[in-house]
């Protein structure tokens, strides 16, 4: 880690969010959030969650991105910016709760270094920065929707933040904040993220996926192995899910149940009852 900085063009640390900072994904809790509010159906909720359950199981793909923001826009349109900023309320303490010991440490030695650490993740801005906040982080940032007056259009306001739109968003961030990228560090799981890996001059694979593990070993890169990189996410077992399909007639029945059930014990496994009541 470099001595500490001040001025522009200092260095600053970029952290992707789902799978990185955090065991599983955002969006889960938020979906939870929504549905309890009345703010989604039975079948969205279902739909919602099979998407960040898959995830979960296989990590960030271009079409399941595409389903969780096309969802996420969908949601939100005609809606009130501040009903989304009070559904964080429900999960934002259990979501802190969820950043990975190891990243912890990480965000620390930055933190001594004068480095600005920096959340980027294609969940929602709303949820991004506040969370970025409650963790005593400089920013955060993710996919933006635009509003009117206070009221969402269900369109993007710039681009959405996965592959290389996240390597956008990093690089006006930089420009605006005048970070130096090529002293800079990018963290993340996933292959879908090396737009933005490539945007800096470290980068830094956290439990990575099969291809992105390949890649940072190719090309010497640090990586980070947290303790139960695969658990704490709330995904049911093998024989929970068999069990469901044995006790439940009907296969939406039996898919539904197994998604909300892991859905669930995200939820439970970040300490939340956001469903409860």
């Amino acid at each position: 880690m470099e001595p500490q900085e001040t001025g522009a063009g200092r260095p600053a640390a970029f952290f992707d969010l789902d799978g990185t900072l955090i065991r599983g994904s955002a969006n889960i809790p938020l979906a939870l959030a929504a549905f309890k509010h009345g703010r989604v159906t039975p079948l969205e909720l279902a739909k919602d969650l099979r998407n960040n359950i898959s995830f979960l199981f296989k990590g960030a793909t271009d079409e399941l991105s595409d389903q969780v923001r096309d969802r996420i826009l969908a949601a939100v349109a005609g809606h009130p910016v501040a009903e989304v900023v009070a559904l964080a309320d429900e999960f934002m303490d259990s979501l802190v709760e969820q950043v990975r010991p190891e990243i912890w440490a990480v965000l620390e030695e930055h933190a001594a270094a004068g480095h600005d650490r920096i959340i980027i993740s294609a969940s929602p801005t709303e949820i991004v920065s506040r969370l970025a906040a409650e963790l005593g982080l400089e920013y955060g940032i993710g996919t933006t929707s635009e509003h009117v007056s206070g009221v969402y259009t269900g369109r993007l306001l710039g681009p959405f933040c996965y592959r290389e739109g996240k390597a956008e968003v990093l690089r006006a961030v930089a420009q605006e904040r005048g970070y130096d990228l090529g002293r800079s560090f990018a963290y993340s799981d996933s292959i879908s993220d090396l737009p933005m890996l490539r945007s800096v001059g470290i980068s830094v694979a956290v439990n990575p996926d099969a291809e992105l593990r390949l890649l940072a070993q190719a090309e010497e890169w640090d990586i980070i192995e947290t303790s139960g990189a695969r658990s704490g996410l709330g995904v049911p077992s093998p024989q929970t899910v068999v069990s469901a399909a044995v006790t439940v007639p009907s296969r939406t029945l039996r898919v539904s149940r197994w998604l909300l059930e892991a859905g669930v014990g995200q939820a439970r496994a970040m300490g939340g009852s956001i469903l409860s009541g």
